[in-house]
């Protein structure tokens, strides 16, 4: 559960990230704004599980420590 809720803020965030990234590239080139808006959706999508994965994986115990 931990996984998920992990994966959700960062997709938010990813997606503010990728909104503000859009309208800055529509200001300066709007046929490039859309390819971009949606590359960057996917991309963010992608690192976001890898990072949630990551945030949220088990501790592993050293040799000699007690549970």
């Amino acid at each position: 559960m931990w996984l998920l809720i992990v994966y959700v803020v960062l997709v938010i965030i990813g997606d503010l990230l990728d909104y503000f990234i859009g309208l800055v590239i529509e200001r300066v080139w709007p046929a490039a704004s859309l390819p971009t808006f949606l590359a960057l959706y996917f991309l963010f999508l992608w690192i976001a599980w890898i990072v949630a994965v990551k945030i949220t994986a088990p501790k592993t115990a050293t040799a000699g420590s007690t549970p």
